[in-house]
């Protein structure tokens, strides 16, 4: 896939950057519902990020940071978006440093129905997009969305995403994305996850 970032405030992160990529989207997610459900306290949520960082998504080539503090974690089709078991195994360990009760039980819960839902069919996938708080409400969300989405209009490849927060639901929508269903990531109080499906779009 050609990505176009010239005249941008994006850059493709490089492996030494999995930190920042990680605590930028952790910062992002730090009141969301299903991640508080979870995980339960920031340094729990931190700690995932981290790891899915390191271990997954920054090594294949296509998380970005923005200038002004955001990032954004991809898949492209070609890699397996289920966590290795190395990766599974440094999750645990920093949940049990960092989390609380129960994280790791719910953690591999909802990372199982995840991959009930996640789509057979080639695609993008965008598992984690935010902004720090000082970069809010500035255009910097759209920013880092839109080169990926152009790209894979030029490509004709879909993508998919897991919104986690319905706050978030109008964002996804405006860019083209449908919902597929909606599951409960644990009890039937618990918290909504939302499977988003977007098509190519015609140039």
């Amino acid at each position: 896939m050609r990505l176009d970032l010239n005249g941008t405030d994006l850059r493709l992160a490089t492996r030494p950057d999995w930190r920042t990529v990680a605590d930028i989207t952790a910062e992002a997610f730090a009141n969301d519902p299903v991640n508080n459900y979870v995980f339960g306290k920031q340094a729990s949520i931190r700690s995932m990020y981290r790891v899915m960082a390191r271990e997954m998504y920054v090594p294949p080539g296509l998380c970005h940071i923005h200038a002004a503090g955001g990032a954004t974690m991809w898949m492209p089709p070609s890699v397996e978006a289920a966590p290795s078991q190395l990766g599974l195994m440094k999750f645990a360990l920093g949940q049990l440093r960092h989390g609380t009760f129960g994280a790791i039980k719910r953690g591999l819960a909802i990372s199982e129905l995840m991959q009930k839902w996640h789509p057979k069919d080639p695609h993008y996938y965008l598992f984690a997009i935010g902004t720090t708080q000082s970069a809010r409400g500035k255009g910097v969300g759209k920013a880092l969305l839109r080169p990926m989405l152009e790209a894979c209009d030029a490509a004709k490849m879909p993508v998919y995403l897991e919104n986690s927060n319905p706050d978030n639901t109008g964002f996804y929508t405006a860019h083209g994305f449908e919902r597929m269903g909606l599951f409960n990531v644990g009890d039937d109080d618990s918290p909504i996850m939302e499977p988003m499906w977007r098509e190519p779009k015609e140039l």
